[in-house]
């Protein structure tokens, strides 16, 4: 059995797979059967290099942790977190070294319910860095007043605009992305998760036209 861990595996994961895998993670979070990651284990094996099968933009909210959510351990995810899951130059820089350099094979933008970032940039908060950082929201507050919430499982419209604005700017911004995206090379997924029952609405499956299908989408 080829070792999940290897460069062998991720070389021959689709992005299918690596979708299904977040998808079945975040299901046995939910029902509490978490797998028993022996971590010593995942050191060993990764001691020689890594090959995350995902790369995760979410906010730096503190029950927000990926690993946690989709149920993965040491070594089988990029996690770039910051507040308000915003996007800027060097967030898609390390995207680019996820899926170029490293292979990984989703690419998922994580908002999240109740998001203090989003309430803060609806409140209009001014406060040093922390102005320019939720000027960045402010987008995703209109266009959520023109968005249907019969298509989402959360009553969080803003989040959910957050996250498409955010998968936007990633996939204009940057040609290596867009350019492995048409190639069927990556999936690319627009998600929400809900902060008072731990599933994940897995919305926008943008990568359809790739590898990946749209008929895992779990929102149960």
């Amino acid at each position: 059995m080829m070792k999940k861990h290897s460069k062998e595996f991720l070389e021959q994961l689709t992005p299918e797979q690596g979708f299904n895998l977040l998808v079945e993670g975040n299901q046995r979070f939910i029902h509490s059967l978490n797998k028993d990651h022996d971590h010593l284990e995942m050191i060993n094996e990764t001691r020689d290099g890594q090959y995350p099968f995902a790369v995760i933009l979410s906010c730096m909210d503190s029950r927000t942790s990926v690993e946690l959510i989709f149920d993965q351990g040491l070594g089988d995810l990029f996690s770039i977190r910051i507040a308000g899951n915003i996007v800027n130059n060097d967030i898609i820089a390390s995207i680019e070294y996820a899926v170029k350099y490293v292979g990984s094979k989703v690419l998922v933008v994580l908002g999240h319910t109740e998001c203090g970032a989003i309430d803060s940039a609806k409140k209009g908060v001014k406060d040093g860095h922390i102005t320019e950082l939720l000027d960045r929201i402010q987008p995703s507050i209109s266009k959520a007043m023109l968005m249907d919430d019969s298509n989402y499982l959360f009553n969080e419209n803003v989040s959910y605009a957050n996250v498409e604005n955010s998968l936007e700017e990633i996939i204009t911004g940057s040609e290596i992305i867009k350019d492995l995206f048409t190639k069927g090379d990556l999936g690319i997924i627009g998600a929400v998760y809900n902060v008072n029952t731990g599933i994940v609405d897995f919305f926008k499956n943008i990568a359809k036209k790739t590898k990946v299908s749209n008929t895992a989408k779990a929102n149960i």
